[in-house]
């Protein structure tokens, strides 16, 4: 297991299990009722330590390693699922993955950022970081969920779009673009889900939905504190500090209307048990939707521009005012 460092009495109560159970092991000893005792010990210091997190703290835990990304949701909550490739234009990007499919008898067009679960992985999935023809994917999928009615769930966990000369080449700020203004018009139902980082217009390219849920320890902003710091400051020193200010986290935004929920995670956050972190995930996905579908596609598109003008602060004028 990898601990974060304020997770640091947690890693100690721990070491005192694991050397509890090798001393009963060795000793042929009953430790049971130590054992529960500890591992009580280790629940209520989570849910002390969990129940105070500092902004920054947050999201240290939306980038834990042990966190579970997409395609171990995709792959728990599915009964079947069949993974589509490519964005018919220039190659599949790794960084999104995608497909049809089956939960509980009913079939949904699950798209997500995947990070790579260790080095090798990540170098192959770039960080989480997708490139255009990732989002052009992503569209050419949800198109196709579209056409056979299926509702469409994305799955948010990205550093940011990928910054490289390349991307920009191949036209990145246009493929998040037109993303942004295609699925706001998309006729089936739209969930979006941030279940680690939502970061930028890497975030946005698939953000854009009827229903925008964030797992509870998670953030969604539109610049990272790291980066917000190099640009204030010139440094990364002041991150937390930068944190604080953008005020990313899901309880923050349910509070400024950006978004629409928040899913509560386990004691201890979603790496402390990804299987039951799922299970909260099926049961929200399958509520949301079924609420969603209880509207005809007209009304969802005209909620979901409604939704979406509420937000920040503008006026309008007219032709003679112009």
């Amino acid at each position: 297991m990898n601990f974060l460092d304020f997770e640091k009495p947690i890693a100690d109560l721990y070491a005192q299990l694991d050397l509890l159970i090798e001393s009963g092991q060795r000793e042929h000893v009953t430790i049971e009722e130590k054992k529960r005792q500890l591992e009580y010990d280790i629940r209520d210091k989570q849910r002390e330590i969990y129940r105070n997190l500092t902004v920054w703290q947050r999201i240290q835990v939306s980038r834990h390693p042990d966190r579970p990304y997409s395609l171990f949701y995709i792959e728990y909550i599915c009964d079947q699922f069949i993974e589509l490739f490519g964005d018919r234009n220039f190659k599949d990007d790794k960084a999104i993955v995608g497909g049809l499919g089956n939960i509980d008898g009913k079939t949904y067009m699950i798209i997500g950022h995947q990070k790579g679960s260790n080095t090798k992985m990540r170098q192959y999935r770039n960080f989480g970081m997708p490139n255009p023809e990732g989002y052009r994917k992503a569209l050419r999928l949800m198109k196709l969920a579209e056409k056979f009615n299926k509702p469409i769930i994305t799955l948010i966990d990205t550093p940011g779009a990928f910054p490289g000369e390349e991307a920009e080449a191949r036209g990145q700020g246009e493929a998040i673009a037109r993303n942004l203004m295609q699925m706001a018009a998309l006729k089936v139902p739209v969930l979006c889900i941030v279940i680690g980082e939502g970061a930028s217009g890497g975030a946005l390219g698939i953000g854009v939905g009827d229903r925008m849920l964030m797992l509870e320890n998670t953030w969604y902003s539109v610049i990272s504190p790291e980066s917000c710091s190099s640009i204030l400051w010139r440094s990364w020193d002041y991150k937390e500090k930068a944190a604080e200010a953008l005020k990313p986290t899901a309880h923050d935004l349910l509070q400024f209307g950006i978004i629409d929920g928040i899913v509560k995670e386990p004691v201890g956050g979603a790496h402390s048990n990804p299987e039951e972190m799922a299970k909260t995930l099926k049961k929200t996905i399958i509520k949301n939707i079924a609420e969603l579908e209880a509207h005809s596609p007209l009304e969802r598109i005209n909620q979901r521009i409604d939704k979406y003008s509420r937000i920040g602060v503008y006026e309008t004028m007219d032709e003679k005012e112009a």
